[in-house]
């Protein structure tokens, strides 16, 4: 049975499950060395409780809390950061220059996202989002370090799948936490416990050739692991790494050759569906496709919207 909620990684370092959308969808990180935590990712509002228990059960108070880091200001990946920020005073917000603003006032966030999924899908998926005061956000230039008594986080901006998205460094663990970066692969009984990677082109600031370079700086490091937000610890990121380079490609250049029109997202979507699918079946021929499918459904429809948005700017 696969386990979600709360898993031990070593190196100081626990996977939350974000309770989002359903189990092993989405997580977020604890990283504590010391006594210190940092808090890698938010997930929702939904999120907070899974965290506060999480640290309760680690024998940590809120003081304990050094920093909240969203890898970016997706609301999956940062929705609960006013939240949480209320929880643990004495945290620090580190967020890319890029992103700092949306935290600082989320109305843009909000309204982006009520447009798209309306009201009441709004408030069920994320909560409210609240404000954190600008005084208590670090706008995290490339390269910062981030002291944790005596483990140091490095940052890195990882532009490709948005660009205010950064990376982190753990040199300890000789592992990267990578948001979005290096795509999806999550833990499914569908595989025998095996894993499938797939790229995030979501919209609206997908670049693919920023994102080749992002992963190129991540295998740079010569990584023994790869701590996912979408799902979990991935060891020898050099086996994937070369299959979401291989996905990113073929997919931008499908979307090429598709003339302009109403019906072309969805040719997209049912094309990178195609495409996926036929990997997996390749790989695992007796794995549950319906299952797969399901899985997958919805990232694929918004990694199709991705790849029209980034179209049309190639067309402007």
């Amino acid at each position: 049975m696969i386990g979600y909620q709360q898993q031990y990684l070593g190196y100081g370092i626990h996977c939350i499950d974000a309770h989002y959308v359903r189990q092993g969808q989405a997580c977020c990180y604890l990283l504590v060395e010391d006594g210190g935590v940092a808090v890698i990712e938010t997930g929702t509002n939904h999120t907070v409780s899974a965290i506060s228990e999480a640290l309760a059960s680690l024998g940590l108070t809120a003081e304990a809390v050094r920093y909240v880091i969203p890898t970016h200001v997706h609301l999956d990946h940062a929705g609960g950061a006013g939240l949480l920020m209320q929880h643990y005073p004495d945290a620090q917000l580190v967020v890319h220059p890029r992103g700092a603003r949306h935290l600082a006032d989320p109305a843009k966030l909000i309204q982006g996202v009520v447009a798209v999924y309306g009201e009441s899908a709004y408030r069920e998926l994320y909560g409210e989002l609240l404000a954190v005061p600008e005084e208590r956000i670090t706008s995290a230039e490339d390269g910062l370090g981030l002291s944790l008594d005596r483990r140091t986080l490095e940052i890195r901006h990882t532009p490709g799948h948005a660009e205010h998205h950064f990376c982190l460094w753990d040199e300890a663990s000789n592992g990267w936490f990578t948001g979005d970066t290096f795509g999806l692969a999550y833990l499914t009984s569908a595989l025998g416990g095996d894993r499938f990677i797939m790229p995030t082109t979501t919209p609206v600031q997908f670049a693919p050739e920023r994102l080749l370079s992002s992963l190129d700086l991540l295998m740079s490091y010569q990584p023994q692991r790869v701590y996912l937000t979408h799902y979990g610890l991935l060891k020898a990121p050099e086996r994937y790494v070369m299959l979401l380079r291989e996905q990113i490609n073929a997919w931008c250049e499908m979307a090429l050759c598709l003339d302009a029109g109403p019906e072309r997202e969805s040719i997209i979507c049912q094309r990178i569906t195609d495409l996926t699918l036929a990997r997996i079946k390749a790989r695992w021929p007796d794995a549950d496709m319906a299952m797969v499918e399901e899985d997958l459904a919805m990232d694929l429809e918004l990694n199709a919207q991705g790849l029209e948005v980034w179209l049309q700017r190639q067309q402007q």
